[in-house]
């Protein structure tokens, strides 16, 4: 920094004794500047680097002569602690060993005491351990000619019972002593032991360290020294010698250039952190307070201007938008200059652009609007959403606040009608407490108002203050005021028109800006809700097509399940997203208490698939009130299939060709079997009581419509509490998995559902449903019931016309046990003319069957495949009669064909 800005200084002779300034002493050459010019430069103090050196040598030195003091101090402490605790350990060791008392109280304690106490002092290495009497008389002492003598020191507390230990100037030195009550057994003082050491003899060790410990620092002293002098001559490099004033000075002249200048000054270092920049450079960009020190690609700048100034390029008047600023930015390298790697930025403000940016800006901004337009409404096939499209795009880029309000007819795919109210369909603004009509509103809007003269004219209205529109506040006088005061002023109202159609009218508020809409605004709001209203038109379009396509599909539906005991049955179906399809499933009562479940799909979607579908489940129904097997329903469903392709092929050789799959299976709940049989379809799931589950191997067989191959069936037996899951193949397989994936998905979810119906429904579509199904999905879930033995009686017939009121008798009996007395005389009618047919015109065995279920239920077996039909008798035949009076008599009956025969059945209500 000093070299970059330092030149716009004049230069100026040096004073005398003055040192010279950088420049200077660059312009002076290398002769002027040489090493040891610059170690007296150090060792002199006078400039920067010379103070910092004498700075840290006094602080060094300082620390070491603390650390001296410190130790010779600890040393000090240590030694009189060790003094203290030695004496004290050696005269209480001393006044409780063995025979201590018995030697003072002997006849001449001195003989016995002085020759142990000698010992103990050279062993513990103490310089004197006294024995005295309570008098204070000594007994020993390391010089003979002492005892007998007064002890120097405190006895007193010794004398109580308690020891004590001092620091005294005795006749051999400072010492540290302790003395010692020596007791008797019964705890009298009977004499004192006195132990006492120099603390010469103790600090001994740590004063011959001492030396050591002082040429270590001086050591220290001399690296630090070194140390510092390194430090400094760098430092003096870098400031090239200046003094402390001349850098002051240098550095307020600089700073405030650079802070009264009214270009802002970045200067970079090679890496592109920001080193310095100046007020101006703050406000023009928005820096950060702490930008210096920095990378520039981390300060939040604009992706170009960041660029720019970390790549280090010269430019020269460069334009940046800068947030609403157009700045001229020019750069410049400094190594080009002989300074250190880096470059110098500096902006200025283009004042002059700005109008003209702005409004190129503004055009700008419309152009994206309207291509955001183009490409952001409309994403779906929606009235409501695509109005709301309309209105999230406009705010608040354009309005502050935007309403739709569509005909009523229009959201339900239908014409608008002139004469009825309108819907708030769509409301979008800066704040959610704006006084405008909420989204549901029912609104007739008045000849007066802009909406409703843009509804009667088909054109745009512009007002630009609400507060002086009469005729835009009869609408309605208290909420009009409330927009007046809440702030909305400026208006814009545009009909969606689509033809020759005005679906309805969009309002455009301003809030915020305090400038009333314009022409040119009024021009890009009609521009805007063109597009929108081709795409409110297309989702009419659709939600009229859909509707009637969905209206069509549910009515070819079952919507109720029949009466029947032999299953328990839930089912799910679900349309596609993409609209509506050709699945379909039906649950159909047949004659001996079965029961046929049948599942199919027809390829495609839309209106075509589900007219397909209702014929073909019109003809499952036909055929299966003819009691066919599955493989043969089958085959006549794809013999229509075929004959559909062929007649709709005729009419226009571009129609598609049908594709369709279908399954079909009967169960029985007396047997417990079910027959099944399949075209193309994913085979059935069973699931058994205990919860395992499999998939039963079902012929495939070709899908429905190819002809000339047969159709094959599958015959499960079925304990009763197995549930049979039937579905199409939008359950399982959709274009993100594979059709395998799906099947196993399937039986982990059946694994753990529950034992209802219902809850099977549930779990599994939980689990396989995707977020968009693109097919339709129906699931039919069975659980079986059987017919207990008591519910089923049976007897064989012999080829005897006596044997009829044998059968009568013991039907008459099992419904007596049945508690079904009042049935007994039509039942008796029914099986007579029944049994009798099969005798004369039927072949054996024949047996005979009730079944005591929702309905009773006789049956007549015999082995001939001729069937009775049903005609009026004239005055003079003799027969003809019977299945005319079993038709008046029983609610239903009719012929199942067997592979061995017939049986011939009639159903008649429980009471």
């Amino acid at each position: 920094m000093v070299r970059l800005l330092g030149r716009s200084g004049t230069r100026s002779p040096l004073r005398p004794g003055a040192a010279p300034s950088a420049r200077q002493r660059r312009e002076a050459g290398p002769s002027r500047w040489h090493p040891m010019a610059g170690l007296r430069s150090v060792v002199g103090g006078r400039s920067v680097a010379g103070q910092v050196f004498l700075l840290v040598v006094v602080i060094v030195l300082l620390l070491v002569v603390a650390a001296v003091v410190a130790l010779v101090l600890q040393v000090r402490h240590d030694t009189t602690q060790e003094a203290r605790n030695r004496s004290l350990a050696v005269a209480e060791t001393f006044a409780n060993a063995p025979g201590t008392v018995e030697a003072l109280q002997s006849p001449d304690p001195t003989a016995v005491l002085q020759p142990r106490a000698e010992a103990a002092r050279e062993q513990a290495k103490v310089d004197f351990v006294v024995v005295m009497n309570t008098d204070g008389i000594r007994y020993t002492h390391p010089k003979p000619d002492r005892i007998g003598k007064q002890f120097v020191g405190t006895i007193a507390p010794a004398l109580a019972g308690e020891s004590v230990t001092e620091e005294i100037e005795g006749t051999i030195g400072h010492l540290v002593q302790a003395v010692v009550p020596v007791k008797d057994p019964d705890g009298r003082v009977v004499g004192l032991v006195s132990a006492g050491i120099t603390t010469e003899n103790v600090g001994g060790t740590a004063d011959r360290q001492l030396p050591l410990v002082l040429a270590a620092a001086a050591v220290a002293l001399a690296l630090a020294t070194a140390g510092a002098a390194l430090v400094s001559r760098r430092l003096l490099r870098q400031t090239h010698g200046l003094g402390p004033h001349e850098m002051t000075r240098m550095y307020e002249h600089h700073d405030a250039v650079l802070h009264a200048v009214r270009e802002g000054v970045l200067i970079l270092d090679g890496s592109g952190t920001l080193l310095l920049a100046n007020d101006e450079a703050h406000r023009l960009l928005g820096l950060p307070a702490d930008a210096e020190g920095r990378h520039v690609l981390d300060l939040g700048l604009d992706p170009g201007t960041a660029d720019l100034l970390a790549s280090g390029r010269v430019a020269t008047d460069e334009v940046h938008l800068v947030g609403d600023r157009l700045l001229a930015v020019n750069q410049r390298t400094t190594e080009s200059a002989g300074g250190p790697p880096g470059s110098v930025a500096t902006l200025r403000d283009s004042t002059e652009l700005r109008a003209l940016s702005g409004r190129a800006e503004t055009a700008r901004e419309r152009l994206n609007m309207l291509y955001d337009a183009g490409v952001g409404i409309g994403t779906s096939l929606d009235v409501t959403r695509t109005a709301e499209e309309l209105t999230e795009l406009a705010v608040p880029r354009f309005a502050d606040f935007v309403t739709v309000d569509l005909f009523d007819a229009v959201l339900g795919g239908g014409q608008p009608d002139a004469a009825a109210a309108l819907s708030r369909t769509a409301l979008s603004g800066i704040r959610k407490d704006a006084p405008l009509y909420p989204i549901g509103e029912r609104i007739r809007f008045v000849d007066s108002s802009p909406q409703g003269h843009s509804l009667d004219t088909g054109r745009a209205v512009l007002e630009p203050r609400l507060g002086e529109a009469p005729g835009w506040q009869a609408q309605d006088l208290e909420r009009s005021a409330q927009i007046v005061e809440y702030g909305i002023h400026s208006l814009i109202t545009v009909p969606l028109r689509a033809g020759t159609l005005v679906l309805g009218v969009v309002s455009f508020w301003r809030f915020e800006k305090p400038e009333p809409f314009d022409a040119d605004e009024l021009a890009l709001a009609e521009e805007l809700v063109a597009r929108a209203a081709v795409s409110i038109d297309n989702a009419r379009r659709y939600t009229r097509e859909h509707s009637m396509a969905v209206t069509l599909q549910r009515s070819l539906l079952p919507r109720n399940l029949p009466e029947q005991g032999a299953l328990e049955i839930a089912y799910r179906y679900l349309p596609a997203q993409a609209g509506v399809g050709g699945d379909w499933f039906d649950v159909l009562p047949l004659s001996g208490a079965r029961v046929a479940l049948v599942v199919g799909d027809v390829v495609g979607h839309g209106l075509y698939a589900a007219a397909t579908m209702g014929r073909l489940r019109t003809a499952v129904h036909n055929f299966s009130a003819l009691d066919l097997p599955p493989d043969e329903l089958i085959a006549l469903l794809d013999e229509l299939v075929g004959r559909i392709d062929q007649d709709e092929t005729e009419e226009d050789g571009s129609a598609p060709v049908t594709g369709a799959t279908c399954l079909y299976a009967v169960y029985d709940p007396v047997s417990r079997r079910c027959t099944v049989a399949r075209a193309g379809h994913p085979p059935p799931a069973l699931i058994h009581p205990d919860g395992s589950v499999e998939f039963p191997e079902v012929p495939a067989g070709p899908p429905l419509g190819l002809g000339g191959l047969p159709f094959e069936t599958a015959e499960l037996e079925l304990a009763e509490g197995s549930r049979l899951v039937l579905y199409t193949d939008g359950l399982v397989e959709d274009r993100e998995r594979d059709i395998d994936v799906g099947l196993e998905m399937l039986r982990e979810a059946l694994s753990r559902a529950g034992q209802s119906p219902e809850d099977t429904c549930r779990v599994v579509l939980d689990s396989q449903l995707t977020a968009r199904s693109s097919d339709d999905i129906a699931l039919l879930v069975a659980r079986t019931r059987a017919l207990a033995t008591d519910q089923v009686a049976e007897w064989p017939v012999p080829a005897d016309p006596a044997a009829v009121g044998e059968v009568r008798a013991a039907v008459t009996r099992q419904l007596a046990e049945w508690g079904l007395d009042e049935l007994s005389f039509t039942t008796e009618l029914i099986l007579s003319e029944l049994v009798t047919n099969a005798l004369r015109y039927g072949g054996g065995p024949i047996h005979v069957r009730v079944l005591r279920d929702r309905n009773l239920i006789c049956e007549v077996f015999d082995s001939s495949s001729t069937s009775p039909h049903l005609r009026y008798a004239t005055m003079t035949d003799e027969g003809g009669r019977g299945l005319f009076l079993v038709a008046q008599l029983a609610e239903r009956w009719g012929t199942r064909y067997l592979p061995a025969g017939k049986v011939i059945w009639a159903e008649q209500p429980l009471p």
